[in-house]
């Protein structure tokens, strides 16, 4: 009888061990310039298979409408905002030029590589400006982060991919950048990848909501079922747990479907395909934004945020234990009144105060903590007439997470 109560404690040890040695493994897919509506009325069996398997929302680029963290909905700068978690006032990306990112707000891949230096990066992209100016390679800023794996600048290689008048040279790219991306999966398996399609926006500046639009995204549906194969293979072969997102960086204007970069509900409005299932509180009932991608990311594999970064990040994990979402800030005669959503029924809620933003040029904001209530409070009135300026970062932090919000007192 003792035997064999030891012999199965022991194999519930070896199972749980085993199952403690899955690697985790990411790949993210940004498909360019497809609005929420463009994707739904479509006929996708591959994106329907990995919906099936985990879930699909709408999402959200453009930061807050009206207010100062207002973002673009522009190409790079939805980019940049998965990276970072955060919007325009922070990462400094306006536009596709990307004269000068912001790299104090560290990107998903420089964090990843820092606490896990032996794991693997990859990215597999057209433009070279994704590797060489978002992701920083090589700079002093980012530390000299370098990704393991990088394919891109197909659009320079004006021989094997001669541009013509109609485009179709930018879906034979995307065709190059998936080829590549599902080989390393299968192969190498990168921890941590970034595959860019181009070929959707392309159509959609040309032709607008068009038959040739609604084309390119039947193929890209094509090279999502290539992607998702080789990840089941790679979790089949190699006991591996795959988590896949893909997204868009905007949507399109309404009139025809050819612009974006404004503000309209359409060019706002973008989506989220994954194989990740059991969306928190959070992701199932909020309005999701493309800032969220990252932290969950960073969930998923494990990364802890630092304190400093963790307080500028503005996007909230919707992968595990959450405990606040949902800021609100409001000045009123030397009063900051601060509400928030609960997401536990338990708990305390802290909430600190800064008066600067040192952060912005690689210093160290110090926050000063002005209240600790009760989490299902879900408010606070802080009196801060003995401490008076002109702006005022505040920040909500629960046991699981933090939120934060800037105010300028005019």
């Amino acid at each position: 009888m003792l035997k064999r109560i030891i012999f199965t404690a022991y194999i519930a040890i070896s199972v749980t061990v085993s199952a403690q040695q899955r690697a985790k493994k990411v790949v993210y897919v940004i498909a360019d310039g497809i609005s929420a509506d463009a994707l739904e009325r479509e006929n996708l069996p591959n994106f329907r298979k990995i919906i099936t398997a985990g879930s699909y929302s709408r999402m959200h680029v453009g930061g807050d409408k009206g207010t100062y963290n207002e973002t673009p909905t522009i190409s790079a700068v939805g980019y940049n905002s998965l990276l970072t978690g955060t919007w325009v006032n922070k990462h400094n990306v306006p536009d596709n030029a990307i004269k000068d990112p912001n790299y104090n707000y560290p990107t998903i891949f420089k964090l990843f590589k820092e606490q896990y230096p032996t794991k693997k990066t990859a990215i597999f992209s057209s433009w070279t400006d994704n590797r060489t100016k978002l992701l920083g390679d090589g700079l002093a800023a980012t530390a000299r982060f370098k990704p393991d794996y990088a394919f891109d600048g197909y659009e320079l290689d004006t021989v094997r991919f001669k541009h013509d008048q109609v485009s179709a040279y930018m879906h034979q790219i995307d065709e190059e950048v998936i080829k590549q991306a599902v080989n390393s999966i299968q192969t190498t398996a990168p921890d941590l990848s970034w595959v860019y399609l181009e070929y959707t926006d392309d159509m959609g500046h040309r032709y607008g909501d068009s038959p040739e639009f609604r084309k390119a995204i039947a193929l890209l549906d094509l090279q999502m079922g290539k992607i998702w194969d080789a990840i089941n293979y790679r979790e089949q072969k190699f006991k591996e747990d795959w988590l896949i997102v893909i997204t868009t960086d905007h949507g399109r204007d309404e009139k025809s479907g050819r612009g974006h970069g404004g503000q309209s509900d359409r060019q706002r409005s973008t989506w989220m395909v994954s194989n990740y299932k059991d969306l928190n509180i959070y992701g199932q009932f909020f309005d999701l934004g493309i800032v969220d991608i990252m932290p969950s990311i960073a969930r998923f594999l494990n990364v802890k945020l630092p304190e400093n970064v963790a307080k500028e990040v503005d996007g909230t994990t919707f992968i595990g234990p959450v405990s606040v979402a949902n800021l609100k800030v409001n000045y009123t005669q030397g009063l900051l009144d601060i509400s928030w959503k609960a997401l536990e029924k338990k708990g305390k809620a802290r909430i600190w105060i800064a008066t600067t933003n040192e952060v912005k040029t690689g210093g160290k904001d110090v926050y000063k903590m002005i209240g600790e209530v009760d989490l299902t409070q879900q408010h606070y009135l802080a009196d801060v007439k003995d401490l008076p300026s002109s702006f005022y970062k505040i920040v909500v932090e629960g046991s699981e997470n933090s939120i934060n919000k800037w105010i300028s007192i005019k």
